[in-house]
């Protein structure tokens, strides 16, 4: 009896997930019952009606596929155009789906009709998907809206469109934001180590929370971005999304959550996104985050309600009764983006800047304040405007005069001014004429007794934080400084770039406070270098609050980080064990150090190179998690030409320097891949890459250690200090793997830092690397009288002399040549490997 009833249970159970996963024709979805769905087998996912976000009068609604009780919205028909509350959504006999208004005017038609549909299905993907028998006629994934979830291919000729905004994956493999189809802000390529011929391209995001990019030319797929969770087993859906604002997202959420998180965002700056505030809309950033607002009071919103939608003239230049001026806007920026400013850009000064814009028919014009005196104006059309107090830039609009300014922000309340009445100003000034007498009593006895005072000091940097609550960095006085680090007494650290020093801030919070040495940069240079690096953020990374530029004086406030830099943990003594890094902890430390380098290398607008990665540059917090400290500094000693610098300017340091630092060859990325190589193998090996010792043959590490990979005796290489303790030995070899390959001596060999990320996560497959021995003696012991002379101490890793069995002679000799003069790298590379990895 039990045998049936578990093969009735059975039978009732495969009829109700037909019933649910397959829709019939004839089927209809009305909008006055929110309760009613088609939904998928497992239930992840429904197609149902919901309510327009935010809501109307009278109600809207959109019919959509969603996740779990409703968000998020992965799908909606004709790109979510509502319906009042007498719509329907109809599978129809035909084989069409058709939205239908209360008035029975058809709003959306999937176009199928007569293709011999005969039934629909919602599958546990999200993927409604109509068909003829057992072939698919059509699907939602084919025809997305705004949104990519896992599993489903995005290609070329697809898009996902937000109103006037659209995302597109173009034949090349690049993908881009456009405006209104016609402004591209956004355009990200592949990684310059992708050396393929791209044909059909197709994006994916996988479940586990990476972007990527397929192709038959490619063997595995090429990496565009992480998202900031993934590999989380927590999270049930991830998904990509156009957002309305034109920025592109990942999200990830959970089964009964009705708050999405993002993960990533294609445009980190909110205000670079073209449009975002409308026309003649001005972004900014207040404590929550972009706002928009009007250049000026003579502009007024367009619609009062909603700021976005941008800014009009009070008086329009043809009604002008008078002559047309030119408002002046400082720290702001109009946005240009290729090939717009190839017409539209000259280098002249700010006044001819302005000059030019009056007297054409130019709109207005924008003079950028970097030195390189580039002026580009904009003709009548669509003005869209970022205000920064970090833009190093002036911008003119030109208006009918007078020019009347934005009040300042203390007079404004919700972006709109106060209307103060004349009696108002009277009441106001006998209140003040009766409080001003004790106000300056009061301010004068401060002045004699208390103006030395630290905790009165302290307010003006307390003042100054607020500056860094707008998102620039904050502005200290040497005094200040001096104060919070009590005389500069409690010295954290030196480095190559000056002294560190502990210090706390007015609001107690705890800082270290660099000050810089060998600084040849003027005024503005610097803060504008400062500005740069204040706006490069991310969670492997330094965080800068502030600076001082006093003189002589020029001082960095950086986030204090607990634990210090990694050389104190790492390299610690034997009777020092209670500070012994685990090997979990190493192994996320170094991860997190190469997240931070690639950060700074492939994803920022123009590329960081560190220039001197080191343990003492790789600082920890509480939790040990490791943030790169000093990137950008090297610009500021040698702001001319700090890719190429010579032996006499190297600022890097002994035991890290890439070959070509001490060949007088360029500086790249590269550079900085070879000093994470060495910092990598110290991590495993808990020792000094430089040191020499009987144990190595007398031998410098990375040469004795890859002998012993060679011998397959990975325990040899890592630190004996583990033995006691659990080590993934799998995460030990890619990690020896990887800094093998990071410390080629041609940089060409060497892999990108996205590279070394997927590697040690295990994304993407290890090839063995080439010997570091026959390489090294390969280039540097025919080349060191053309290039070192007694230099080669300084990186050279085994002896000179030794034979390069991996070569032939004569291939040897024709790229020893070639690698010493600075040419044909790559030819070089292509002959001992045929890929950049």
């Amino acid at each position: 009896m039990s045998l049936k009833i578990q093969a009735l249970l059975l039978l009732f159970v495969a009829i109700f997930t037909i019933s649910a996963a397959t829709i019939s024709p004839g089927s209809t979805l009305y909008a006055s019952n929110l309760n009613q769905t088609w939904s998928s087998p497992a239930n992840r996912f429904s197609l149902r009606f919901l309510p327009v976000d935010p809501p109307t009068s009278p109600p809207s609604f959109i019919v959509a596929i969603a996740f779990s009780v409703g968000v998020p919205i992965i799908w909606s028909a004709g790109d979510g155009t509502s319906v009042d509350s007498g719509g329907s959504f109809q599978f129809l006999s035909s084989g069409s789906l058709r939205l239908v208004n209360g008035s029975g005017a058809t709003v959306y038609d999937s176009g199928t009709s007569n293709r011999g549909v005969s039934s629909a299905s919602l599958d546990d993907s999200g993927n409604l998907v109509l068909s003829n028998g057992s072939r698919p006629v059509w699907s939602s994934f084919d025809n997305p809206t705004d949104a990519i979830v896992p599993s489903q291919n995005f290609t070329v000729g697809k898009v996902l469109r937000s109103g006037s905004y659209s995302f597109n994956l173009l034949s090349s493999g690049n993908l881009t934001l456009t405006w209104n189809s016609s402004i591209v802000y956004w355009n990200k390529g592949l990684n310059s180590s992708v050396n393929a011929s791209i044909t059909s391209p197709s994006l994916e995001l996988q479940s586990i929370g990476i972007l990527s990019i397929s192709d038959p030319s490619l063997t595995s797929g090429a990496i565009v971005a992480y998202s900031s969770d993934y590999v989380d087993s927590n999270v049930d859906l991830r998904y990509l999304k156009l957002d309305s604002d034109g920025n592109l997202r990942l999200y990830s959420t959970s089964l009964g959550s009705q708050t999405p998180i993002e993960r990533w965002a294609a445009v980190r700056d909110q205000c670079q996104v073209f449009a975002y505030c409308g026309n003649f809309g001005m972004c900014s950033y207040n404590d929550t985050g972009p706002v928009c607002g009007c250049p000026s009071q003579n502009f007024e919103m367009v619609d009062p309600n909603d700021s976005r939608k941008g800014c009009k003239r009070r008086t329009e230049i043809a009604d002008c009764p008078g002559t047309a001026v030119m408002l002046q806007v400082d720290h702001a920026q109009f946005l240009t983006y290729p090939p717009e400013p190839s017409t539209q850009e000259f280098f002249i000064g700010i006044s001819a800047c302005r000059g030019n814009c009056l007297s054409s028919e130019c709109v207005a014009s924008t003079s950028l304040s970097d030195g390189s005196g580039q002026c580009y104006i904009k003709s009548a059309g669509f003005i869209s405007g970022y205000q920064s107090p970090a833009l190093p830039s002036t911008s003119f609009v030109k208006i009918c005069g007078p020019t009347v300014p934005n009040p300042p922000p203390s007079m404004q309340v919700d972006g709109k001014d106060k209307e103060w009445r004349i009696h108002a100003w009277i009441v106001a000034v006998i209140v003040l004429a009766s409080l001003l007498g004790l106000v300056g009593f009061e301010g004068g006895l401060w002045w004699c007794c208390c103006r030395n005072s630290t905790t009165f000091g302290g307010l003006s940097a307390q003042y100054a934080l607020l500056e860094y609550a707008s998102g620039a960095p904050v502005q200290f006085s040497y005094k200040e400084l001096q104060r919070s680090t009590k005389g500069f007494k409690e010295k954290l650290g030196e480095g190559g770039f000056g002294a560190v020093y502990r210090g706390v801030l007015a609001n107690r919070t705890v800082v270290a406070v660099k000050q810089l040495e060998g600084i040849e940069q003027g005024e503005k240079q610097f803060r504008m270098e400062v500005a740069t690096i204040s706006s490069t953020h991310h969670l492997n990374l330094v965080r800068l609050i502030g600076f001082c530029s006093e003189g002589r004086h020029r001082l960095l406030v950086y986030e204090f980080m607990k634990n210090g830099s990694l050389d104190n943990i790492l390299f610690v003594r034997e009777d020092q064990s209670g500070k012994l890094l685990n090997w979990e902890n190493r192994f996320s430390i170094a991860i997190g150090t190469a997240r931070g380098i690639t950060y700074l290398h492939e994803e920022c607008r123009d590329c960081i190179v560190h220039c001197d990665i080191k343990p003492e540059n790789i600082l920890l917090d509480e939790n040990h998690n490791s943030k790169v400290s000093d990137f950008g500094l090297a610009k500021l000693i040698n702001p001319k030409d700090h890719r190429y610098r010579t032996l006499t300017s190297v600022r890097g340091t002994r035991g890290y320097l890439a070959p070509e630092w001490l060949a007088n060859l360029p500086i790249t990325s590269k550079s900085d891949v070879y000093s994470y190589g060495m910092v990598l193998l110290e991590i495993v090996s808990g020792r000094r890459n430089f040191e020499v010792s009987e144990k190595t043959n007398r031998q410098k590490f990375a040469i004795w250690a890859y002998e012993e990979y060679e011998k397959g005796n990975i325990k040899e290489i890592l630190d004996k200090r583990l033995t006691d303790q659990d080590v993934d030995m799998e995460q030990a070899k890619r990690a020896i793997q990887v800094s093998f390959w990071c410390i080629q001596e041609l940089p060409s060999l060497r892999p990108t830092m996205g590279k070394v990320v997927q590697m040690l996560e295990g994304i993407t497959e290890i090839e063995r690397p080439p010997a570091l021995k026959a390489l090294t003696e390969g280039s540097i012991s025919g080349t060191s009288s053309i290039y070192m002379s007694s230099n080669v101490s300084a990186f050279n890793t085994v002896s000179p002399s030794a034979p390069a069995p991996s070569l032939s002679s004569s291939l040897q000799t024709a790229e020893v040549s070639s690698f010493a003069s600075g040419r044909n790298i790559e030819r070089v590379a292509s002959s001992l490997l045929r890929s950049d990895s």
